[in-house]
């Protein structure tokens, strides 16, 4: 009887008898698995995320990320010994606001920032969607959350979940868990989302303006006669004036622009681009996925404020849809040269899956009617949009 108490002890059983909670932090890992896996919704993300989830809870598995105000002041080798690997990975990769500024370096190495230049007022709708960030930062303050909580809710609507994390770990970092979940969750379900915006905001009409038809129509006046040189000048502009002008977003489009000039020089940092873009961004995203999982648990993420997080996290990123074809609709409104609302709708970030979503609306609505390359302008700005906007709430706020 003493050998078979001991072998109980050792399991987890009567920990998850205390504290059955934890079977439903297991399912919602089950659940991100089942979406990144079967789905295939963000899984590069999903699946290291569900999976932390599941460490986590494992109970006695010391696993989850834990808070407090000693662990700060300990050493990593005093924080992995004390609490577990998983805490070492978080303080030493994540608090410390590491991973997010990486995997920014390497979504420039993955971007090209040509179909932008091309049609640059194409960039001001990536902007303008950016307005569902500020609404339901302002909305979360009338509810209850602290401004830094609302910052961090608020960024979910930037569609961009490393923008959306290093925000969080700035200002809120008790909130990383739900606000990353929610922020990938949605990013996943732009495919439902967009098309469910799009119908309430948009008209058969407008869903048929053909972008082609309207270039021939209004050739543009000045064409960029040598893209490469652009496209090498492009990140070192960018990045000056966002040094100057919003010099907390820095670590994000620094990283970001970096990550695009050595791809845009061409052979002699090709060794630079292919392991930025490659085992490099892959590493980060591994570790990422996994310790932001392992700060869901039961405790952090069963409370009202979860739920109210999901709710303001599909708020943003509807509004900041909206927001994008609003300022399409008005640009028409003073133009000739008509523009498709679905290039507004990519404005948030998600990219790419926004601009082939966008590409898949209006070709139903007009077979011979591909605005990929359009919608990839609107989206890419998108991206550094999202990125200075968290800077801005980020200096605004003290993070």
């Amino acid at each position: 009887m003493k050998i078979l108490e001991e072998l109980y002890r050792m399991t987890a059983l009567q920990a998850i008898i205390d504290k059955p909670q934890v079977l439903i932090m297991i399912a919602i890992g089950l659940l991100l698995l089942y979406l990144g896996i079967k789905k295939n919704y963000e899984p590069l993300l999903l699946v290291p995320i569900g999976f932390g989830v599941l460490l986590a809870n494992a109970l006695g598995g010391n696993m989850a990320v834990v808070t407090n105000d000693e662990i700060p002041h300990m050493t990593l080798i005093e924080i992995a010994k004390q609490y577990g690997i998983m805490n070492m990975i978080y303080y030493a990769l994540i608090k410390t606001g590491l991973l997010p500024p990486i995997i920014f370096m390497g979504v420039g190495a993955l971007t090209d920032f040509g179909p932008m230049l091309r049609n640059l007022r194409l960039a001001f709708f990536g902007a303008a969607a950016q307005i569902g960030i500020f609404t339901v930062f302002i909305s979360a303050i009338l509810i209850g959350f602290t401004p830094k909580e609302a910052g961090a809710l608020g960024i979910i609507g930037g569609a961009d979940g490393p923008t959306a994390i290093y925000t969080t770990i700035l200002l809120a970092p008790h909130l990383l868990g739900p606000i990353a979940v929610a922020a990938y969750s949605y990013m996943a379900l732009v495919p439902v989302i967009i098309p469910l915006v799009v119908r309430f905001t948009t008209t058969k009409k407008e869903l048929q303006i053909n972008m082609k038809e309207m270039d021939k129509r209004y050739p543009s006046k000045t064409p960029i006669k040598n893209l490469r040189t652009a496209k090498i000048i492009f990140p070192l502009v960018i990045g000056g004036l966002v040094a100057v002008a919003v010099p907390s977003a820095v670590p994000l489009v620094g990283m970001l622009m970096f990550g695009n000039l050595i791809k845009e020089i061409g052979a002699s940092t090709h060794r630079l681009h292919k392991e930025a873009s490659g085992s490099i961004m892959n590493t980060a995203t591994i570790f990422l996925g996994l310790s932001v999982g392992a700060t869901i648990t039961a405790d952090s993420f069963l409370n009202v404020k979860t739920i109210m997080i999901v709710a303001g996290g599909f708020l943003a990123f509807a509004i900041s849809i909206a927001g994008g074809i609003i300022a399409v609709k008005i640009y028409n409104l003073f133009n000739k040269k008509k523009i498709n609302p679905l290039v507004g709708a990519t404005g948030l970030s998600a990219v790419p899956m926004a601009s082939r979503v966008a590409n898949e609306i209006s070709l139903k609505h007009d077979p011979s009617n591909h605005i990929l390359q359009y919608a990839m302008a609107s989206n890419i700005s998108g991206v550094i949009g999202s990125a200075v906007a968290a800077g801005v709430l980020i200096s605004m706020l003290g993070g």
